[in-house]
């Protein structure tokens, strides 16, 4: 009896998953990444662009009109008012952030190192951000009360006999402007220093005080180093929020200071748009070389 040959066994199917092509990763890269570029193309990388181009453009005393010429330009950079301008603006930059560095580094200090509890320290924050519940305009007018010729702090001053005759300087000066930057912008600063302060490892801290080392040389030799990140962070935000600002200058000098945001401001409600785009780009160029040289004296790529 003849036996019967096997039939060969049907192949396997591949599995599902084998099927499935797999998508290359540099095209899963780039679908991923693809909404949040499209939103900064169309809502910071083409106004920029426009403004770049219309800073070529040329103006009368009633229209703006296409063309091509340097004349924006030429006069801005041989402008003495511009440079004035720009030394009164830096000046703000300078005073601003050294007190919200001083102010930012204390109180993140404190909370970092002096509050145990974490619902303490979400309390504090939630306290420092009181002020932030409101716009900035109101915060600006919140201190005309208290500053001004017969304010609080000059009947204040007056009734414990420091002061015959009330501080003229209080408001509508450069005090008043850098005092509102101040209050402002302080907060920019505590948020990032804190969390850098909160990732040092404490084992360092023991280290040192293992080793003999004071407070103050702990404070200056490990905590403020591995702090500097956190500060480089907050100087940004301070400095790009201090340069492009106009309406604080405005408000708390009375119109007596200038700032380059307010230059911008002048030359938009003159209708002279060329000129305020090309005042614009040369701001934004200034900004970006100072954050290009902050970025090259500390590393930041560990905070983020």
């Amino acid at each position: 009896m003849t036996e019967m040959p096997l039939e060969a066994a049907p192949p396997a199917r591949k599995s599902q998953a084998a099927e499935v092509r797999t998508m290359p990763g540099w095209l899963a890269s780039w679908l991923l990444v693809s909404p949040l570029a499209l939103v900064l193309a169309a809502f910071l990388l083409i106004p920029i662009a426009v403004i770049f181009i219309v800073s070529f453009w040329g103006y009368n005393e009633w229209s703006f009109f296409p063309d091509f010429t340097f004349e924006n330009y030429e006069y801005l950079l041989t402008s003495s008012v511009t440079w004035a301008t720009y030394l009164n603006t830096l000046k703000y930059v300078a005073l601003s952030w050294a007190f919200t560095a001083a102010i930012g580094f204390t109180v993140a200090y404190f909370l970092a190192f002096h509050i145990r509890s974490t619902v303490w320290q979400v309390a504090l924050f939630l306290l420092c951000t009181i002020p932030f519940w409101t716009s900035n305009i109101i915060r600006m007018i919140s201190w005309v009360p208290f500053l001004g010729r017969n304010g609080l702090a000059n009947q204040f001053l007056q009734g414990i006999g420091v002061i015959d005759e009330p501080l003229e300087f209080l408001l509508f000066s450069d005090f008043a402007v850098v005092l509102a930057f101040v209050h402002l912008y302080t907060l920019f600063m505590v948020v990032p220093i804190f969390n850098s302060m909160m990732r040092i490892d404490r084992s360092l801290i023991e280290a040192a005080r293992d080793q003999g080392a004071s407070g103050f040389q702990i404070l200056t030799n490990v905590i403020l180093p591995l702090s500097k990140p956190g500060l480089m962070i907050g100087s940004i935000f301070v400095v790009t929020l201090v340069m492009g600002d106009f309406i604080t200058v405005r408000f708390m000098s009375g119109s007596q200071s200038a700032s380059v945001g307010r230059i911008i401001q002048n030359e938009i409600a003159l209708l002279q748009y060329p000129a305020a785009a090309a005042s614009a780009v040369v701001l934004l160029i200034t900004v970006l070389i100072m954050i290009a040289v902050m970025l090259r004296l500390v590393d930041i790529r560990k905070e983020l």
